[in-house]
Order: structure tokens, then sequence, then C-alpha cells
């Protein structure tokens, strides 16, 4: 498919040219982590990619070493117990998923497309099976992601993400990229432990336009 060819080599390029303009900040982060607590600057976790493979995701850490791995954020009773005072800032700037430009160089995911489930995410990997999602390259970004991020319920999310596979083309990510810009300048959907309501999955019509707007 003459998109998906497109698309893997505008992530290498556009990945390359983030790591090399970023570089300053990604050393500076690293830094202010090794001063901020005990522990690795980079968080490693399974994740369930292209054809429900797994591979390693890279983030920044910004929880505490001592913090059970494979448990989503908003499932912990009180998230900032966790959360250092430099990883609550990169995670409400969203600088923490900044690591996985390496990951989109590698191959294993794309600047957009479904994010990441974890391996031990049953519901979602099946719902997102069931809707066409696992043949799909995850993304740093994606339709579910900038339409209520990662605490948006299951079968929302799973829809989401279908109807982004069902329309994907250079229009619907370039609209996923500039609309993650916005929410995260905006901190739209970013607040530890809750979310903001979640907006109903477009009809098949309505997201046919914006693909094609």
């Amino acid at each position: 498919m003459r998109y998906l060819n497109q698309k893997r080599k505008l992530d290498i390029v556009l990945s390359s040219l983030a790591l090399f303009l970023l570089a300053p900040l990604l050393v500076l982060i690293a830094i202010l982590i090794k001063l901020d607590s005990k522990g690795p600057v980079l968080f490693k976790q399974q994740r369930v990619g292209q054809d429900e493979t797994l591979f390693w995701i890279y983030k920044f850490r910004t929880m505490r070493d001592d913090t059970p791995k494979d448990v989503p954020t908003h499932l912990f009773a009180d998230p900032t117990k966790h959360i250092t005072p430099i990883g609550s800032v990169l995670r409400k700037t969203s600088l923490d998923e900044l690591p996985q430009l390496v990951n989109i160089l590698k191959g294993d995911m794309a600047l957009v497309g479904p994010r990441p489930a974890l391996w031990n995410q049953t519901d979602l990997i099946e719902a997102r099976r069931a809707e066409g999602v696992a043949p799909v390259k995850p993304g740093l970004t994606g339709w579910a992601q900038v339409k209520g991020r990662d605490e948006l319920p299951i079968e929302v999310k799973a829809k989401f993400d279908g109807d982004y596979v069902r329309h994907m083309g250079h229009r619907l990510d370039l609209v996923c990229i500039l609309l993650t810009v916005r929410n995260v300048l905006l901190r739209k959907g970013i607040i530890e432990g809750q979310v903001e309501p979640p907006t109903v999955p477009l009809k098949e019509k309505e997201m046919t336009h914006v693909a094609k707007k």
C-alpha cells in the first residue's frame, strides 16, 4: 500500500529530525531525572505492537523506582504518591513520551496510530481485535488519544481506534498531530487519575469528512 510505504518513510525522517533537534532537551531531562530521584533515566515496559507482537517501549521515568511496573497509572488509588516531582511536569507536558521517537525509528511504532496497550490489558486488546486494529502499527499519538487520552472506556477507545484504521491516511494523520499539539499546549484531558468526559465516537459519515478535509 502506497500510503503505508510513505508513512514509514515520513516516520523515519521526522523521528530522526526530532531526535537531532531535541537532543539538548533530552539530555537536560535526563539530568533532571537523575537529580530528582533514584533509579534509571528511562522506563522500559512491554507493550503490544503490530499484529499483537510484544515490544519494549521507552519513556522517561516519571515514577518512583519501586512503583509496580505493569499497572496503568489511573488504576492506582493515589497516583500522585508514586509520581516524582519532575515526573509530574513531564507527564503534564507529555515530554515523558519523547524516548518513543527511538521506537519509531526502530520500526516498533509510528508517529500516528493506536496507542500501544500493556501486555496484560486483555479487554482492550480483544476489543481492538474486534475493530480490526491488530494489523496496524501503534503510534506515539492517535485518534483515540486526541479524543480523550488513555482513560477513555475500553469500548469507546477501541471504537476510536477502529475508526482510525478504517479511514487512515495522510490527512487524518495530520489532523491527529495538530490536535495532539493543541491538547498538550492546553493540557486538555491531562489530569492525573481523572479524565474529562469522553467524546462520543464519530459516525461513519463524520469520520469520512475528517479524513478527507
